[in-house]
């Protein structure tokens, strides 16, 4: 019902409402990220990379990927940020993910700087058994994606600056795109090759980034230095970048096309999410609108009927 009432709005009116639910959720994210800046001591720094981390771990590993962040500190990174192997031991050797597969040369190494790095920053590795595994596509596996992440940070050295200076989808996409370090070329797990194959980030993952990351930091950092301009900024960027393709706006989609630009697909997950899921209708701007109009709808009956009885 509530799909079909929005379709049948002209689009200002579709507008005001998810301008309303938008913000909504730009403000719950907002509270999300000023808990994790509290958990590491108003760093900033820190907390961009650990959303950077939250972010890449998806729905199967963000926990994982948290805890992670937490274990080798940002600013242990950029120490080692002229030497990206460095980067890449202090962040799978972390993980605890090596220790579920065989040893070729290169994995060896990366063992071997683990040990000295740890031992220099007092870093206790990670479980493996903290990270899901199964059912994870080859491009997503955790081990890629920290190799890819040893490779941004690598390149650049202010990340936070670059995050909060995005303004398009295309910004987002040339400064997320980076590729795995050379030896993941031709692995998708160690020790085990396959053929020669770029593991670069496609644009599904850095739209995703930019819509969970960029615009959601750029809000947040913004609301709390009290910019209009980095809120605004992110708004903008949020109407660049398309519309997220996932099961649940795919459902708002069958009544038309509801979702055009990525902040149509947030308004729509916060429908979905803080009030269709827990049936939250009375506090629904959407529901509340259907309601009224349902009662205009039967006030008018009723007085075509009085007169039809005169």
């Amino acid at each position: 019902m509530c799909g079909a009432y929005l379709n049948s709005l002209d689009a200002m009116r579709r507008a005001e409402i998810y301008t309303t639910v938008g913000y909504e959720r730009l403000e719950r994210k907002n509270r999300d990220i000023i808990a994790l800046l509290e958990s590491n001591k108003k760093n900033w720094q820190q907390t961009f990379f650990a959303m950077m981390l939250r972010v890449l771990g998806g729905v199967d590993n963000k926990e994982a990927f948290t805890t992670l962040a937490a274990r080798v500190r940002y600013s242990v990174l950029v120490r080692e940020s002229s030497v990206p192997h460095n980067i890449e031991a202090l962040l799978i050797g972390a993980s605890g993910l090596l220790e579920l597969y065989k040893h070729d040369e290169y994995i060896l190494n990366l063992k071997r700087d683990f040990v000295y790095l740890s031992t220099k920053y007092a870093i206790e590795p990670m479980s493996a058994k903290e990270w899901r595994l199964s059912r994870i596509y080859p491009n997503n596996h955790p081990i890629l994606r920290l190799s890819q992440i040893a490779t941004f940070i690598s390149q650049t050295p202010n990340m936070m600056d670059r995050i909060l200076e995005c303004r398009t989808a295309k910004e987002v996409n040339n400064l997320f795109a980076v590729e795995t370090q050379p030896y993941w070329l031709t692995h998708y797990i160690p020790a085990s090759s396959s053929p020669k194959v770029n593991k670069r980030m496609g644009q599904t993952k850095t739209n995703l980034l930019g819509i969970n990351l960029v615009a959601q930091m750029q809000f947040a950092y913004g609301s709390y230095i009290s910019s209009e301009i980095l809120r605004s900024r992110a708004l903008a960027l949020l109407e660049d970048i398309p519309a997220e393709e996932n099961s649940i706006i795919k459902q708002w989609n069958s009544y038309g096309k509801l979702a055009n630009s990525a902040f149509d697909s947030q308004a729509l997950l916060q429908l979905a999410f803080e009030y269709c899921h827990d049936k939250r209708c009375e506090e629904c701007v959407v529901a509340r609108r259907i309601i009224a109009q349902q009662k205009r709808a039967e006030r008018r009956g009723e007085r075509k009927g009085e007169e039809a009885k005169r």
